[in-house]
């Protein structure tokens, strides 16, 4: 018989993992170095993938940054700081 998770604990993700995050905000806001600079906040060694979307007009610019989270922690402060700053419009 296999153990079923636990329904009360906090997370059923197994830290560490590659987590994505969708981040999107105007093109001419530097976001792509902006994005980068707040991961370094929260993961210095920030090795992951980070790939380039423009929309088609040229407006709009989508990231997807993919992290190696440590903890539930980190994400939430990471997913924070980023949905807080005034250029980035959503994180996904």
């Amino acid at each position: 018989m296999h153990d079923l998770p636990d329904p009360s604990s906090e997370s059923l993700l197994v830290f560490p993992l590659p987590f994505p995050l969708k981040i999107m905000g105007r093109s001419d806001a530097d976001l792509e170095s902006l994005v980068l600079n707040i991961v370094r906040r929260h993961d210095p060694d920030f090795a992951g993938t980070l790939e380039r979307r423009d929309s088609s007009g040229g407006n709009y610019l989508s990231l997807t940054c993919t992290v190696t989270a440590p903890s539930k922690e980190m994400l939430d402060a990471l997913y924070r700081e980023l949905t807080a700053h005034p250029a980035i419009r959503f994180v996904l």
